[in-house]
């Protein structure tokens, strides 16, 4: 099962019971709004709103979503928003925690500060889904957004995460790229020798439910021209890959940055590894990411109670 776009995405989420409860930490954020409420329009979330009261109101009839229904959650000038969305969701009255209007650093300190309750055993890392115009089907890109140069450990975990992420979407062993500057290892090249050594590690003993290849530069993973040009011979290298596993934060960041403002591409993200899922897009991006995002995250939501049942 491969997903080609993002048309037929909501079909994927399963059918609830009760719609999942969305705790919007930023409430006054114009496109997570739009997407957010989008999102219950389809009937699959329900909006739990965290922020100044004030001007939410004024978003929301600018929107014409006043009188949509929601919960109010209002946080007065010098109270920590992030925290009072944190607090729903330890009480158990959320699912799916969404960052709204505020910088990314002041969103993930507290998610990621094991005192706060959102942690697990698992290392938290973000997965991207998207659509590019000449890549044959979506692509799962990580980490572009938590983990700034991961170690050995942590790129497990990314790989892990990112494995899980394309299961819950129903993909069978997806198929996933280990990126680096060149195809061939050189020890001038510190990311070349990491890919090798993750993916010989991975064939003597699977850490992830996934195949790996690396260490491949991100010609080879794209294009089927390259591959023949440079004699490359890989049987998922040109179009078939799943997922990209990139070096860093930068390169992982400045890729899908890349792909967004050239390549006109859709996209959406998620924290995975969390107790919840943790819906995550650019201020900057269109509401149509935000919908896409919680659509994202509750089919990892579902899938994830699934696993446990």
């Amino acid at each position: 099962m491969e997903l080609k776009n993002f048309d037929n995405i909501l079909s994927r989420v399963p059918k609830l019971a009760d719609p999942l409860r969305v705790v919007l930490a930023g409430s006054d954020g114009e496109n997570m709004l739009q997407g957010l409420f989008q999102a219950q329009k389809e009937g699959f979330v329900q909006p739990v709103l965290v922020g100044d009261r004030a001007r939410t109101m004024v978003q929301l009839e600018k929107l014409g979503l006043d009188k949509e229904p929601y919960t109010m959650v209002d946080t007065p000038p010098g109270h920590s928003i992030p925290h009072a969305a944190l607090d729903i969701i330890k009480c158990g009255e959320g699912d799916i925690l969404m960052r709204g209007n505020m910088p990314t650093r002041d969103f993930l300190m507290p998610v990621l500060d094991r005192k706060n309750g959102l942690r697990t055993e698992r290392i938290m890392s973000h997965v991207s889904l998207v659509s590019i115009p000449e890549y044959p089907k979506l692509l799962a890109l990580s980490d572009m957004t938590v983990i700034v140069n991961p170690n050995p450990n942590q790129k497990r975990a990314i790989i892990k995460n990112t494995a899980d992420a394309l299961k819950a979407f129903g993909y069978t062993r997806p198929k996933l790229a280990l990126m680096a500057l060149v195809e061939s290892v050189n020890f001038n090249m510190p990311d070349t020798i990491e890919a090798q050594r993750l993916m010989t590690e991975h064939q003597r003993k699977p850490f992830a439910d996934c195949e790996l290849w690396g260490p491949i530069a991100y010609d080879l993973i794209i294009s089927k021209e390259a591959c023949r040009l440079k004699h490359y011979d890989c049987p998922w290298a040109g179009g078939g890959f799943d997922g990209i596993i990139a070096q860093n934060l930068l390169s992982a960041n400045t890729l899908v940055k890349s792909w967004l403002i050239h390549a006109h591409a859709v996209t959406c993200g998620a924290v995975v590894g969390a107790r919840v899922p943790i819906a995550l897009t650019s201020r900057s991006s269109p509401a149509e990411e935000s919908f896409l995002s919680l659509v994202f995250c509750a089919v990892l939501h579902e899938w994830r109670k699934s696993q446990h049942e």
